[in-house]
């Protein structure tokens, strides 16, 4: 996994995790990467500094912890709120059968619905390889923090 500063058209900045710099370009060629404040898919990669261990916890350590919406902006923790309340209204939560009912909508063995669960990143790596459209969700599912 691999975490991109990155900047919209819109000047808005914020941070992603992507399985790998392919993942991204991949994602952003099919305008799959938006932008959470304004929906925005003209996303650029911004400059980026690198990871400083602070104290004890070792750089390794600290780029695999993905943000919390407590580590942003109040205007960005709040519109992260924003995006989990609209994703949970709108959409099922599948859990982990989420890789199969996504490949099975893709391949057209079930209708198309708005779902969201979790995926083992090998399971959500071979969805995209294979072209099924996903993106991982900058929030813990409610069902899965309780």
């Amino acid at each position: 996994m691999i975490k991109f500063s990155l900047r919209c058209a819109q000047g808005h900045g914020f941070e992603s995790w992507f399985q790998s710099g392919a993942a991204f370009d991949s994602l952003k060629g099919r305008n799959l990467v938006t932008c959470p404040v304004c929906g925005g898919t003209e996303v650029e990669k911004a400059l980026m500094a690198p990871a400083v261990a602070q104290g004890q916890q070792s750089a390794r350590e600290h780029a695999d912890t993905p943000p919390t919406p407590s580590s942003h902006s109040p205007e960005m923790a709040a519109r992260l709120r924003e995006l989990r309340a609209h994703v949970e209204a709108h959409s099922e939560y599948v859990g982990e059968d989420f890789p199969t009912q996504a490949r099975a909508m893709y391949l057209g063995d079930i209708p198309d619905r708005p779902i969201y669960g979790e995926a083992h990143p090998s399971e959500a790596k071979a969805l995209i390889d294979d072209g099924v459209p996903v993106l991982p969700l900058p929030f813990t599912p409610s069902r899965k923090a309780n």
